[in-house]
């Protein structure tokens, strides 16, 4: 008689077998890839931690806070699920991090009321402070529920730890009392002005609601000023950097080349709120009128720990049968997806006080793994090594494939001033349809990046991620940086232009750099993992 742990053993054995011979006859060793160069159909990871998104769901609206008492940044979020009860949703939910490269979640933070005819039934964008003087945060945020007499109502909970918090149930601001809609009273940013006091900025129906309180509990009403002419402007953020005040906001616009993260600066707060009496007039001087990014970052806002400032918004998801459909559907004709990663950006502070838009420094410490770079195929190109020149209306370098997580860093040097040149993605040598980052001269001083799906079978322009003007360099040369976290990407360019976008397939797939016409030089190139 056997014993069990003699049929133990033996169903181990055989286990063993079986799965021996599903290898060898399913050819499951591992696969050559860096030997080919055909097109993959590739999935994104379970969450990203670098382009934060939680395993489950994904972040709306980001409210970033320096928790001075931590020594670390928390970035509160709407947490988005894709079955979303229909009135109870978008809880805060939290991440803190040291860098803006790396996150620990810290799970919810504030709930959704426990009926659905609380006026928090759904909560929208707010904003977190610490009051010195009661050793209390404050998290102010939006309570949204259309089965309210006010559908949208300024709400407060504190907490003496960042950890237990207690919702005011006896506070709540109304728009309607002060002259603003019941409809659309949203997103409180609460900051400090030059005179010591509180101030509230809220978004209403095409004015911003102007409030003022000694003690972060008593508020009074001190008027409103415009948004842009007829758009409403959302999750405003208020900041001084040095000598300049910044009011940084999304413009819900929902016109492609519109709906971005814009600012505007001023040497005092009241001269912020003069800048949108007549918004062209006060574009910040920086070629860009005001813009920080294309239409894949949304609801950005910013924080500071005192020696640098960063930015959060997210880069929504893509809808489509396939990754092919998902990245041409970016919501050109109405508004993208909502919600979707995390991405950070680096807040640049010109000798003027104009802003731009640069790369989080923990993020090249973080991806530090060497990768050995292939010339897969070429067309056009002198090469030198995995650098060259390219020449020709086709003319482009083919590189091995890409990881899950990858920093690629080279160098673009232009002939003249007109030369076009492009970074694509998910391209293949079979490749029928491949993705595009453009950096087109839009005249002969000034460039835009445009997004284009190019191949035999490419829609080429695609409207509504393009990116905006920015000055093309004296000297002609571009420094590139481009960071990837699965399907997100972004790409630096000489400190004057941030272009995010989400393209689908990235990972397992190999990449090129282009040229159209004229002639370029590829230099400095390498790639780097984590």
């Amino acid at each position: 008689m056997k014993t069990f742990f003699q049929y133990i053993t033996l169903a181990g054995v055989a286990l063993a077998a079986t799965l021996a011979c599903t290898k060898e006859n399913y050819g499951d060793a591992p696969k050559p890839w860096d030997e080919t160069a055909n097109y993959f159909a590739s999935a994104d990871e379970k969450g990203f931690s670098t382009y934060y998104t939680p395993a489950i769901g994904r972040v709306g609206d980001p409210m970033p806070f320096y928790d001075g008492k931590a020594g670390e940044f928390k970035v509160l979020y709407l947490q988005e699920y894709d079955n979303n009860a229909t009135y109870n949703f978008h809880p805060i939910w939290g991440v803190s991090t040291q860098d803006g490269a790396s996150y620990v979640s810290l799970g919810e933070v504030i709930p959704v009321g426990a009926s659905i005819l609380e006026q928090d039934a759904a909560i929208g964008t707010g904003c977190c402070v610490y009051n010195e003087a009661d050793a209390l945060y404050y998290i102010y945020y939006t309570g949204h529920n259309g089965n309210c007499t006010n559908r949208e109502v300024i709400l407060r909970a504190t907490s003496p730890d960042f950890t237990t918090w207690t919702k005011d149930l006896l506070w709540a601001m109304k728009g309607d009392d002060f002259g603003y809609s019941k409809e659309d009273f949203r997103d409180p940013q609460v900051f400090k002005a030059d005179d010591g006091k509180w101030h509230m900025v809220i978004s209403s129906n095409l004015k911003f609601a102007d409030f003022v309180s000694d003690d972060l509990k008593t508020w009074s009403h001190v008027g409103s000023f415009n948004m842009v002419w007829d758009r409403m402007c959302e999750c405003p953020d208020v900041f001084k950097m040095g000598d300049w005040w910044y009011f940084i906001y999304s413009e819900g616009y929902r016109a492609p080349w519109s709906r971005k993260v814009k600012y505007m600066m001023a040497d005092s707060w009241q001269g912020l709120k003069d800048c949108f009496g007549n918004p062209g007039a006060h574009w910040p001087q920086d070629m860009h009128d005001g813009v920080l990014d294309s239409r894949a970052f949304y609801a950005g806002k910013t924080a500071s720990n005192g020696t640098e400032r960063y930015i959060w918004g997210w880069c929504p998801t893509r809808t489509g049968a396939t990754i092919f459909d998902r990245n041409v559907n970016v919501g050109a004709a109405s508004e993208p997806n909502w919600s979707g990663a995390l991405v950070c950006h680096k807040i640049l502070q010109k000798a003027d006080g104009t802003l731009t838009l640069g790369e989080v420094p923990a993020m090249a410490a973080k991806y530090n793994k060497s990768k050995t770079v292939k010339v897969m195929a070429s067309n056009g190109a002198t090469l030198n090594g995995v650098n060259g020149s390219l020449k020709g209306d086709d003319a482009y370098i083919l590189y091995n494939r890409l990881d899950a997580h990858n920093h690629l860093s080279f160098k673009v040097t232009t002939s003249n001033n007109w030369d076009k040149f492009g970074i694509s993605l998910v391209r293949g040598t079979d490749s029928k349809k491949y993705y595009t980052m453009v950096v087109n001269p839009e005249w002969e001083d000034g460039r835009k990046v445009n997004f284009e799906e190019e191949g035999e079978e490419g829609k080429h322009f695609i409207e509504g991620v393009d990116g905006y003007n920015f000055a093309r360099p004296a000297n002609n040369e571009y420094k590139i940086d481009i960071y990837t976290d699965n399907s997100v990407v972004v790409m630096y360019i000489n400190d004057v232009c941030a272009y995010t976008q989400r393209i689908y397939g990235i990972q397992k797939n190999c990449w090129s750099i282009n040229n159209y016409g004229g002639s370029i030089t590829v230099s400095d190139l390498a790639v780097t993992l984590y």
